[in-house]
């Protein structure tokens, strides 16, 4: 019964997922901004909404902050795997080299958000125990650098802006009114979802004795990543390549601002320093599978070093399956 409510509940998020990447590309479309804007915020953030929706259910209802850390990281990898597949699909070159080496920056900052986390959680209660009111001073930071991050990129991007490519309007017959209603409700369905995710997370974990940490990263993260796999398939057929990374780079860079907004309905004191160290393994694995992303971006490889996949994406794939283990064993 678990796994058929885990089956329904996953639907749910995919059929609201199926929505955004059309929509979200109309609205690049409509107001102008482009698709890399478009897809690294206003994509990132209705495709996290399952993780932070899930994570503070997780905290807050269910009582499991490691439920909650564990949800946030483990989609972070597991997205960074999307990214991996679809380099397999792409027939055309590595996926990484048609993707705008802009995306370089917010990487670092996914990286910079999660070190930061992940250190206060190495040092301790002497950093994670510090709070104002009832939320941690870590997660308080964390949520800074976002903001001023997303406020940097925005500058640059104003300075810098895109090139225009002249294309043929694909969503002249959309009325504004059915362009953002629908995406709202593909936003509601997902947020839905997510909370029913996180009860059944919870469950799951207690039926097969497994521990939070990797419950969190595994069946959640998957569950929660469903709107991003969406968006990033159905991009790599419109042939949006940008929209598809910057929907995952967005989404990671939130998953770990998220911290903040868990943190705010955790009533149990700071939330970091109630999470066990084993998500460090996480962090770590996120960390090393961005940097070999920030390489991909980097250096435009134009040919795939082992004929259907390049040489990142393996690396990302071998990192992602090898911290699952680890989790599971620990």
């Amino acid at each position: 019964m678990i796994w058929i409510k885990l089956v329904l509940c996953c639907l749910i998020i995919l059929l609201a997922g199926t929505k955004l990447a059309r929509y979200g590309d109309a609205i690049s479309e409509r107001t102008g901004l482009g698709r890399m804007w478009i897809g690294l915020i206003l994509i990132g953030l209705v495709t996290s909404m399952p993780e932070m929706v899930t994570g503070v259910s997780s905290a807050v209802f269910v009582g499991q902050p490691d439920l909650a850390l564990g949800n946030f990281w483990g989609s972070c990898i597991f997205n960074l795997s999307i990214l991996a597949v679809l380099d397999i699909f792409y027939k055309k070159e590595p996926v990484l080299t048609s993707a705008s080496t802009r995306y370089i920056l917010p990487a670092f900052l996914g990286i910079l958000l999660i070190f930061v986390a992940a250190l206060s959680i190495v040092i301790g209660d002497v950093v994670t125990g510090i709070s104002l009111g009832w939320f941690g001073l870590t997660s308080i930071i964390i949520f800074t650098l976002y903001i001023l991050g997303i406020r940097q990129m925005f500058l640059y991007n104003k300075k810098h802006p895109e090139p225009v490519v002249d294309e043929e309007s694909q969503y002249t017959e959309l009325s504004n009114l059915k362009i953002y209603g629908t995406f709202a409700i593909a936003a509601l369905g997902i947020i839905g979802g997510g909370i029913w995710l996180s009860f059944i997370g919870d469950e799951i974990a207690v039926t097969y004795n497994l521990n939070a940490s990797f419950v969190g990263s595994l069946f959640l993260a998957i569950g929660t990543s469903l709107p991003e796999i969406v968006v990033a398939i159905t991009a790599l057929r419109m042939g949006a390549i940008d929209l598809a990374v910057g929907d995952i780079l967005g989404a990671n860079m939130l998953n770990t601002a998220n911290i903040f907004i868990t943190d705010i309905f955790y009533s149990g004191g700071p939330l970091l320093s109630d999470v066990s160290s084993r998500n460090l393994f996480t962090a770590l694995a996120m960390i090393l599978m961005t940097l070999i992303v920030i390489m991909g971006l980097k250096f435009k490889n134009k040919r795939k070093t082992f004929g259907i996949i390049s040489w990142h994406a393996l690396l990302i794939l071998c990192i992602y399956i090898a911290t699952s283990f680890i989790l599971f064993n620990y």
